[in-house]
């Protein structure tokens, strides 16, 4: 009986907690605006008056923890404040506060933006005739971009931090706070809007991104340094610095990125070398040494005949010819492909194929009044020049109708 009545204790206070979390939340209250406190309209008003008419002390202060909110005596301008039955025109019942005026991290003097600099309240505060409260546009108050037309320690003011603002500590924009930022920066920084040199210059990027003459197989651990580090030299020449950029066990998934080119490998590596440390057989005897590709040892890669499609190597090659070429390379001289894909004797069918059927017979291309066309690298029969014989051989393909 005494176990029983545990179970029941333990279940009904399991049940209590149970429905105390279900239906207890743990929203926090929304922050307070002035839209809880006052009803009013920047767009309404811009079209009645302007700026200052409502901000009056804003023409005269020196610093943004001045009251810069409109006061009672600015609205009784063109409002009856002494109406008691029109109070509903802009006050909540019940609610008779002042307005909230949020503390600012800057040091900031309109009174000489306005009269030495005679800017406009609207060159900075854009946006307002088209909204009720200055919290609900985007560009409130002036964006860093804006201040760095003037304050970019070329034209009229300084760059300097703390010339504006008050603590310098952790300022940093809120895309620099993210895990990846280190590693992504690079597409922050290539974006058309960038605004990088805002706070920083060439210098600060050659920090990491010295010249080099690129990462090769010939590179080692003592031509480099760790950024960050102090700078050291070798002759009088500078360490090239290198970063690890590849997460540990890159060796065994880097063929990802490379299918995907979500990377470009040649920034630092010249592929036909470096990748050859890896890629590369001993007198093409790759149980010796080198790792080929799986697509390679499939046993249909490479296949030969007429009506064989020259097997799983040609797929892959019309659909990225760029990355055989990143291996299948021969310094700039013809490609590799032409080991076959060659036509020394001008007759269909002979030699494997490269091109659809009909491909090109439509065009006058170059190949009818240029010798160094591209065409006469594969097609070398004797009757492959311009002008040749059109009954026979490489013209005879298109003109032998």
């Amino acid at each position: 009986m005494k176990k029983l009545y545990a179970y029941l204790v333990v279940l009904l206070s399991t049940a209590i907690f149970l429905f105390a979390v279900a239906f207890t939340t743990n929203d926090e209250p929304e922050e307070r605006t002035n839209k809880d406190i006052i009803m009013f309209s920047h767009s309404l008003h811009a079209e009645l008056s302007d700026c200052e008419s409502c901000h009056t002390g804003v023409a005269e202060s020196l610093s943004l923890s001045d009251r810069l909110l409109p006061e009672k005596d600015a609205c009784a301008m063109c409002h009856d404040v002494e109406d008691m039955d029109a109070c509903g025109t802009c006050h909540y019942e019940d609610v008779y506060e002042p307005m909230i005026q949020k503390k600012s991290k800057l040091l900031f003097s309109h009174k000489f933006h306005i009269d030495e600099e005679n800017l406009e309240c609207m060159e900075c505060h854009k946006g307002f005739e088209e909204i009720d409260y200055s919290f609900q546009s985007s560009q409130a108050n002036p964006p860093m971009m804006q201040c760095y037309s003037c304050h970019n320690d070329n034209s009229v003011a300084t760059n300097a931090c703390e010339a504006c603002h008050i603590s310098t500590v952790d300022l940093l924009p809120d895309n620099h706070k993210t895990a990846s930022f280190f590693k992504n920066h690079k597409f922050t920084a290539m974006a058309a809007n960038a605004d990088c040199a805002m706070c920083h210059d060439n210098v600060f990027c050659e920090d990491c991104h010295v010249s080099t003459n690129v990462i090769t197989e010939t590179n080692l651990a003592d031509n480099f340094y760790t950024p960050y580090s102090p700078h050291t030299y070798i002759d009088n020449e500078k360490k090239q610095v290198i970063n690890r950029v590849h997460d540990l066990n890159y060796r065994f998934l880097h063929g990802i990125d490379a299918k995907g080119k979500t990377m470009e490998c040649q920034t630092c590596h010249e592929t036909e070398t470096f990748c050859a440390a890896c890629h590369a057989s001993n007198n093409e005897d790759f149980a010796s040494s080198g790792i080929l590709p799986a697509s390679h040892l499939a046993p249909n890669f490479v296949m030969i005949g007429v009506g064989s499609g020259g097997g799983e190597h040609s797929r892959l090659a019309r659909r990225d010819i760029e990355r055989c070429a990143s291996c299948h390379d021969v310094q700039g001289a013809d490609a590799n492909c032409i080991m076959c894909h060659v036509d020394p004797d001008g007759i269909k069918g002979t030699n494997p194929k490269t091109h659809t059927i009909n491909f090109m017979s439509s065009t006058n291309g170059d190949w009818h009044n240029d010798a160094g066309s591209v065409c006469y690298n594969c097609h070398t029969d004797a009757n492959a020049y311009p002008g040749g014989n059109p009954n026979f051989g490489f013209c005879g393909y298109c003109h032998n109708k």
